[in-house]
């Protein structure tokens, strides 16, 4: 059964990491060693820190969270809402870096 569970906390670390942003502003964050990653609403900063490790094998210091709430637009005149999404920035320990160009 060891083996299961083993497997199963695997497979939650690529369902706590949703997907790396990149925008500007994640940009001038990796210069402070940060890097933003989309994560799972339900995720909380433990799970965050240990799938970052597992995942790409670093060592992260902190992570901070937020939530951007959806914007309200419109389509063909109808107003429709914009889902929340829970975002990670994730601070690395000194001389550590992730390349989030090239994927997990």
């Amino acid at each position: 059964m060891a083996k299961n569970e083993a497997a199963t906390v695997a497979n939650r670390h690529y369902d706590v990491v949703v997907a790396p942003v990149i925008t500007e502003k994640s940009t001038l964050l990796s210069e402070n060693n940060a890097v933003v990653f989309k994560v799972a609403g339900d995720a909380t900063k433990p799970e965050i820190k240990a799938a970052v490790e597992a995942l790409f094998g670093v060592t992260v210091k902190a992570v901070n969270t937020l939530i951007q709430k959806g914007k309200v637009k419109r389509w063909k005149g109808k107003p429709y809402k914009r889902n929340d999404v829970k975002k990670a920035i994730v601070t690395l320990a000194e001389g550590q870096s992730i390349d989030v160009t090239t994927g997990i």
